[in-house]
């Protein structure tokens, strides 16, 4: 099974950061936050990873190489022009093709967490044969009160819920996805989000509650609050 790290947004957000540097590669912890998710994936024993990249992405090239150094083989979507998310998986599926499995998983670059990439399965070898995303859900964030989907009991996410049927938790920017999900797609499809959507109105995408560290580093402010807690657990 292969893996994608999607990097090819603009990082408005953490603008002026992002103004000479693409956010996969402002540092946290030490290391660019990429290199974080190229690690992650290699303990969890992936060893062919897509990155797809748009804003600044010769940098992106020129400071991973071809990956040998994270004991990994990294391919590149070039996209010019940045896709959404689910234009540049679209894009980007070519690359993500692989002979023992219809699967990927799908990494946000700007995100950080310590959950073990080793836990996300195709459920086909687990009991829902009829799902097509698993997504890695965390607890709301300040900044994000309200979630985004619920978990059921039975581990199937929707929209919505009542407290009886589930919790409201927010995408970690973690999923494995099935190639179907993206039949008849075209590039220019647009975000994840309607996507999986609608997938969701089929009963076809469960979710996974982790319960660590998860930061959606999206402005400068949570980029420095998460490299001192990063600094601070150092032993």
């Amino acid at each position: 099974m292969k893996a994608m790290i999607l990097a090819a947004g603009r990082g408005e957000r953490m603008r002026p950061l992002t103004l000479t540097t693409p956010k996969p590669l402002l540092s946290v912890g030490g290391k660019p936050l990429i290199e974080h998710h190229l690690e992650r994936l290699h303990r969890a024993g992936f060893r062919d990873v897509v990155i797809n990249h748009a804003w600044l992405g010769e940098q992106i090239e020129y400071t991973l190489g071809d990956g040998e150094r994270f004991g990994l083989s990294l391919n590149y979507s070039r996209e010019g022009e940045p896709l959404e998310t689910a234009g540049g998986i679209v894009r980007a599926l070519p690359l993500l093709s692989c002979p023992d499995s219809d699967w990927f998983m799908v990494i946000n670059g700007d995100i950080w967490a310590d959950f073990d990439l080793a836990r996300l399965q195709p459920p086909e070898t687990v009991e829902q044969p009829t799902i097509d995303a698993v997504l890695v859900m965390a607890d709301n964030p300040s900044h994000h009160r309200h979630g985004d989907f619920c978990l059921n009991h039975s581990g199937i996410l929707s929209e919505g819920c009542t407290i009886k049927e589930g919790e409201k938790l927010t995408f970690a920017g973690i999923s494995l996805l099935h190639r179907r999900l993206f039949e008849g797609l075209t590039d220019q499809t647009g975000k994840l989000g309607p996507v999986l959507r609608e997938a969701m109105n089929k009963g076809r995408v469960a979710g996974l509650h982790h319960r660590g560290l998860w930061v959606d580093v999206g402005t400068p402010e949570r980029l420095r609050a998460l490299d001192q807690q990063l600094a601070s657990q150092e032993p």
